[in-house]
């Protein structure tokens, strides 16, 4: 009988151990970083002179985009990255941990904070474009390229324009695109990082066509709506208006204007 009691006094020291360990695991432990060296070279073919402006002069570029980060609001306010046609492939690849992006100067908020939040960790580069390479997708993983979405809008209609930029991406070969949350004062936070909650997202995508750019701005409320995607079109300036920031602004100055005002939508194939 003491060995039975015994026995079962030390199973119960070891379970309370192994979960102990596991909490350990989930709460403490994340991998230093997704990049192969101690500086990664960006290689994501975005042109420079196509890189927005920046409120915060937090640029960081990675292997595969880039990004302005903002501390205040903890989040980039846009993101930045080519993609190719022979970028949309099929390649399985494990889901790596979020980690805090070792390249902003104050790091990037930890993941935790949106645990019980009742928010997705929305990704800005969607990770299902970067499957090319371990490298690319890994780096999606950075919390520097995540926001707080509703998962009814980042499953929903957010989710069907990230699959029409694929389309668009195997019909036009190549496109610019920059995306980012509306970072305003007054929102929503979550997490003991005050991880802000944008309303309303952007997505600006862009294309080279006979040595113009034909550009399409899309704004959307983070909450699933059923309107077609043509309907979430705005002028670009509408975009600069809400976030102080400037697009293609290292263009033709006649180019950029025009660019900016005018919504011409029979250039892309919905």
């Amino acid at each position: 009988m003491r060995t039975y009691s015994k026995n079962r006094t030390i199973y119960t020291v070891l379970i309370g151990l192994c979960m102990l360990g596991f909490w350990l695991f989930e709460n403490f432990y994340t991998p230093d970083t997704y990049s192969e060296s101690e500086r990664p070279i960006a290689d994501n073919a975005f042109p420079s002179d196509y890189l927005p402006s920046t409120t915060t002069g937090e640029i960081v570029q990675h292997s595969h985009f880039s990004l302005s980060y903002n501390e205040r609001y903890e989040q980039a306010e846009w993101v930045a990255y080519a993609l190719q046609k022979e970028h949309l492939t099929y390649d399985d690849r494990e889901r790596p941990y979020f980690i805090e992006d070792p390249y902003v100067s104050t790091k990037s908020a930890d993941w935790r904070n949106y645990k019980g939040s009742g928010y997705d960790r929305g990704h800005l580069v969607p990770a299902g474009d970067r499957r090319f390479s371990k490298q690319a997708y890994d780096e999606t993983f950075y919390t520097s390229n995540i926001s707080p979405q509703n998962h009814e809008f980042n499953a929903g209609v957010w989710n069907r324009l990230e699959m029409q930029t694929r389309k668009w991406a195997k019909r036009y070969k190549t496109l610019y695109i920059i995306t980012g949350g509306i970072l305003v004062t007054g929102l929503d936070e979550i997490g003991d990082e005050d991880v802000a909650v944008p309303d309303y997202f952007y997505k600006v995508i862009a294309k080279e066509n006979k040595g113009d750019l034909d550009v399409l701005a899309f704004l959307m409320k983070g909450e699933e709506q059923n309107k077609p995607l043509q309907k979430f079109v705005v002028p670009l300036d509408r975009i600069e208006e809400l976030t102080g920031i400037d697009f293609f602004y290292e263009i033709n100055k006649g180019a950029q204007a025009s660019i900016e005002r005018n919504v011409v939508l029979n250039n892309w194939k919905f």
